[in-house]
């Protein structure tokens, strides 16, 4: 009977789980989108010089960096889906939004220094698994260029 209870508990965590982070991963999403459309003037190069065009401006580092944690609903999954190999879908949107974050935060503070464009952007990603062994916990992406303001 004990054994019924946990798994019963087990099911119903699990679910609470999936629910909260799918209307959260949902909310986030509509978030950026929304914040995408009024940033999308900001234009970005991964080109590493500043056209001759721009001469007379001045450069600044902007960056954006934003810590994303993974539910243990996707956690769990991405477990099982260790065990027999293969992509780690339960990840990718994950990642996906750690992305697009730091992208926007990046964005917004090359708005607030009066720039429209931002050359040689980088992104950066790191891992953290709070000591367990290939446990992703969270994910840290950081997005660094130089944002151009005319002087």
């Amino acid at each position: 009977m004990e054994i019924l209870i946990n798994i019963g508990l087990f099911l119903l965590l699990m679910t609470l789980g999936y629910g909260f982070g799918r209307r959260a991963e949902k909310a986030h999403f509509k978030s950026l989108r929304i914040r995408e459309a009024k940033h999308r003037a900001v234009i970005l190069s991964m080109g590493r010089h500043i056209p001759p065009t721009r001469a007379n401006v001045e450069a600044r580092l902007v960056t954006g960096s934003v810590v994303v944690s993974v539910d243990y609903f996707k956690r769990f999954f991405a477990m099982l889906r260790l065990l027999i190999g293969g992509r780690l879908f339960s990840y990718e949107s994950l990642m996906e939004r750690a992305r697009r974050e730091a992208i926007l935060r990046m964005k917004a503070q090359a708005v607030s220094l009066g720039s429209k464009e931002i050359y040689n952007v980088k992104l950066e990603t790191s891992t953290i698994s709070n000591g367990l062994q290939n446990a992703l916990g969270t994910v840290e992406v950081l997005a660094y260029g130089t944002a151009v303001v005319d002087k």
